[in-house]
């Protein structure tokens, strides 16, 4: 009898996990005891951290994009279909093309959506601008380009949200385009946040203070936005504070997507043991990234760690064993602080987080590492 392994989501974290699980498993996908299927709405990979630097002329949404097929190995098969819906019970995935589809073992790595409809300054009638798919960022590449004088303002406008140093790294990067373009003082530059600080991992917040100090980056903490008058151009806080703008680049709320909540795997994020990755509401299903509510970053890095926890588990279960890896929370993001330099922080579940000294070796490490990130997903660093 064969055992299907099914992965649902192209992203870092499944393409990561089917690439890995097959390297364990190569013994039983050889004699076909096991299978492995990865299930994607997108022939390709997309690597969202490349988006990021489209706006400032560094990258091209291409560059995010590669064909699904070419990172996944051949003896894993590919589904090119949307999930509607997971029967947890019957152990069935509803596919929208392919009718129903049985596992023994799943794992959710569907990832997180900006939600774009419900963040103010968004939707049809917006005007504000974001960076979290090619066509967003190409767009806002534009508008910096035209850019040379007025207020542009980076409003974080919803928590938790993909990539969590993205926000302090663009103002960064803006106000050393500014500079460099020889208009900085003609550019007013604010950064708001929802909380009390600038960012939610307080050595993040006490890290970016003295650097947006010494920029003269103003900054608004305790801001959450409630309404934007596009043809005002300001935005109404929920405290009572107006801001005034004339670029708008804000970090939307960000969501699971309704796969979740249909069903029945978590009411806002897939719920998961931090450590286990197992699923609080069903058996044999894990979960993976941006699309669980981990108590960490939603970051690549985190589904990439996390990837081994859930191979690690599997292979115990198919093999008869007791599972014992435990993901302990492994988290790295790179921090880019403008003018070719740049930091990184790490920390886990017990350590708390730490920012290393910036310097123009880890600005360069990190664009290194956008060119690396192909060997990861197939497996091979």
């Amino acid at each position: 009898m064969t055992t299907e392994i099914a992965i649902v989501g192209g992203g870092v974290g499944g393409t990561v996990t089917a690439n890995r699980l097959l390297k364990r498993l190569e013994r039983e996908l050889a004699t076909g005891a096991v299978e492995i299927t990865l299930i994607s709405d997108n022939p390709k990979h997309i690597y969202k951290p490349t988006f990021f630097y489209v706006p400032f002329g560094e990258k091209e949404p291409e560059d995010a994009e590669r064909p699904l097929a070419d990172l996944v190995n051949r003896r894993v098969d590919l589904i090119y279909d949307r999930v509607n819906m997971i029967d947890t019970d019957a152990k069935t995935l509803d596919l929208a093309s392919n009718g129903q589809f049985g596992y023994d073992y799943l794992v959710v790595a569907t990832g997180a959506i900006p939600d774009l409809e419900s963040t103010p300054g968004f939707g049809p009638d917006g005007d504000a601008q974001h960076f979290y798919d090619g066509a967003a960022a190409t767009a806002l590449r534009r508008e910096l380009a035209d850019f040379d004088e007025g207020h542009l303002v980076l409003s974080v406008m919803g928590t938790p949200h993909v990539c969590p140093a993205a926000p302090v790294e663009f103002t960064m990067l803006a106000d050393a385009e500014f500079r460099e373009r020889g208009i900085r003082d003609d550019v007013t530059i604010t950064y708001t946040y929802p909380l009390p600080r600038l960012h939610s991992v307080r050595p993040v917040a006490d890290w970016a203070e003295p650097r947006f100090e010494e920029r003269d980056i103003q900054t608004q903490t305790s801001f959450n936005p409630e309404t934007v008058d596009n043809d005002a151009n300001v935005i109404h806080s929920l405290e009572g504070t107006d801001l005034e703008y004339d670029l708008l680049v804000g970090i939307p709320e960000f969501r699971s997507g309704d796969l979740i909540q249909a069903a029945g795997l978590g009411e806002e994020w897939m719920e998961v043991d931090k450590h286990t990755l197992e699923s609080d509401h069903a058996a044999d299903v894990y979960g993976l990234g941006d699309v669980t509510n981990i108590p960490t970053s939603k970051a690549g890095s985190v589904a990439h760690y996390a990837a081994g926890t859930v191979v690690d588990r599997i292979a115990a279960r198919v093999r008869g064993h007791e599972p014992r890896a435990r993901f302990a929370g492994d988290t790295i993001c790179f921090l880019e602080a403008g003018m070719e330099e740049g930091s990184h922080i790490s920390f886990d579940y017990d350590t708390d987080p730490v920012v290393r000294d910036q310097t123009e070796f880890v600005h360069w490490a990190k664009f290194a590492y956008n060119e690396m990130y192909w060997l990861t997903a197939r497996g091979l660093a």
